[in-house]
């Protein structure tokens, strides 16, 4: 078979019901099955010529030929992709660690899938999709891990289901741990607007955070808030603790309101760095200068934080987040066959002072 006969081949072939496959890719571009193997599933690309790779994959466009996935699952009991489990998207950080993932993941000639996890409901569903090996490894990204008790990642991880964690309280048992503690740096940073004379400080939290008891015993950034007071012999102001840390524009509605009051606040603790970013344009929006009428700190190491005017006071990572230590232990755990002990990474956030405080 060649090119130049295909156009009469794959007319009598199709008109007869056949299915393509392999082996008819394969005859067309001149190729063993095991090199259209290759090609199709990204393996060994490395090692395949430039030529023969798109001789291959021409082939296979002419014949309008795709792998049969289901087939290849089943006889190889993997699914070649992995999952990552996130409780919102459009969020700058969980954007990041979908990148390095994908990245990870094309590398290793694996696919990505997103599971939205919203709710207990929701949570519950995708542990049972885990347990029947919709992936062949899992993350567990940060603030999702509480709808998950940790039982639920023990028998996934006893299931042999390859898992990072991405959490400051489980501990690892069978699965990897990746901790960010925050509490400290949060501290840090209400101190320093305390020092500095800040006596009014509104807290801009999430909404589980704000409404949610249990939610709110969790938070170590609400925590630290709370603690801080105290600890300065301020009284807590139940109504400077709004919610609107959750996207920009429900942060600006919720400065703009904490702005405009008589008693109005002389700092704003954000429990993000774009709700920060949305009160630096709150403040500006209601003529008052930063920080000398009022002092902003964000949670979050955005590279946004330091092009504001002024330039944006963080709780955060110490450098930009990057999530390729997450990535490398997932695929240590997926590609080997004997499983490493389960790891446990920390990296502590830290306070960084600018000019918006």
């Amino acid at each position: 078979m060649t090119l130049d006969t295909l156009p009469y081949v794959y007319k009598r072939l199709s008109m007869s019901g056949r299915r393509w496959t392999s082996r008819d890719v394969a005859a067309l571009a001149g190729v063993s099955v095991a090199t259209v193997s290759y090609v199709m599933n990204g393996r060994m690309g490395d090692r395949i010529p430039s030529t023969t790779r798109e001789r291959v994959l021409s082939a296979a466009r002419q014949l309008g030929y795709s792998p049969n996935r289901s087939a290849q699952s089943l006889r190889r009991q993997k699914t070649e992709q992995v999952c990552l489990v996130v409780d919102s998207i459009g969020v700058p950080v969980i954007d990041q660690l979908a990148r390095d993932l994908h990245a990870a993941a094309d590398e290793a000639g694996y696919g990505l899938i997103t599971m939205v996890v919203g709710s207990a409901e929701r949570a519950a569903k995708t542990i049972d999709l885990l347990h029947q090996r919709i992936a062949d490894g899992a993350v567990i990204a940060p603030s999702n891990v509480t709808r998950f008790r940790e039982e639920d990642l023990v028998e996934l991880a006893r299931g042999g289901l390859p898992l990072v964690a991405m959490d400051n309280v489980v501990r690892p048992i069978g699965f990897d741990v990746v901790r960010a503690p925050e509490r400290d740096a949060c501290g840090d940073a209400m101190d320093h607007l305390l020092t500095t004379g800040h006596r009014r400080i509104a807290f801009l939290g999430h909404h589980e955070e704000v409404n949610d008891l249990d939610a709110r015993a969790k938070s170590e950034r609400i925590g630290a808030y709370l603690a801080a007071l105290q600890r300065h012999g301020l009284e807590t102001d139940e109504s400077l603790i709004v919610e609107g840390a959750d996207d920009r524009v429900a942060g600006y509605r919720a400065a703009a309101d904490l702005l405009r009051r008589p008693d109005r606040p002389d700092a704003i603790f954000a429990a993000s760095a774009r709700s920060a970013i949305s009160a630096v344009w709150a403040a500006r929006d209601a003529g008052l200068t930063i920080p000398d009428d009022v002092a902003v700190v964000g949670c979050g190491n955005l590279p946004e934080t330091e092009i504001t005017r002024p330039p944006l006071s963080t709780v955060g990572p110490p450098t930009t987040e990057d999530f390729t230590e997450v990535s490398r232990l997932l695929f240590e755990r997926v590609l080997t066959k004997e499983p490493p002990p389960e790891r446990e990474i920390t990296n502590p956030w830290v306070f960084v002072p600018r000019g918006s405080a």
